[in-house]
């Protein structure tokens, strides 16, 4: 996602759009539509809208662990150089989820997503670690995922 100066200013009917969507992303826009005041067409242009200019995604989200992917972490990553290199290649990865910049004791959290430690450790070694400013990580395997919302709503 691209940054922004400043944050897109919403109208009280796309929050409002964006919050049913939140509840149940397989909403329909007729639904949608008599939950917020405007017709089924009107709802559809304005969820384009929200996609298109980035505020919003609507997606699946999976449980990795009944797919197959038994092991999750995060890994801090501290860099020599340019932070904002290593996070493209970061995120070119596939095992890369999530990539953000940070400020404290790691340039780079990057939460990623493997089949087992095997192959956890295959990433770190070959992948990870070997791309050019790297300097160190710091791996934090995940227990248990203990709760994941997406339902923050709006401002």
């Amino acid at each position: 996602m691209a940054p922004r100066n400043r944050p897109i200013a919403l109208d009280e009917v796309s929050k409002a759009i964006i919050e049913q969507l939140q509840e149940d992303g397989r909403r329909s826009y007729a639904e949608i539509g008599k939950a917020v005041g405007l017709s089924e067409a009107a709802v559809r242009q304005r969820v384009q809208k929200l996609q298109e200019s980035g505020v919003m995604q609507v997606v699946a989200v999976t449980d990795p662990m009944q797919l197959g992917f038994y092991r999750q972490a995060m890994v801090g990553v501290r860099v020599t150089g340019d932070s904002r290199i290593v996070a493209q290649r970061l995120g070119e990865i596939p095992a890369v989820d999530y990539v953000v910049l940070t400020a404290g004791s790691f340039d780079i959290l990057a939460e990623v997503v493997c089949e087992n430690d095997d192959d956890l450790i295959e990433l770190l070694n070959q992948e990870i670690r070997r791309i050019d400013g790297v300097q160190s990580t710091e791996t934090f395997v995940y227990l248990k995922l203990h709760k994941q919302l997406y339902n923050w709503g709006t401002r």
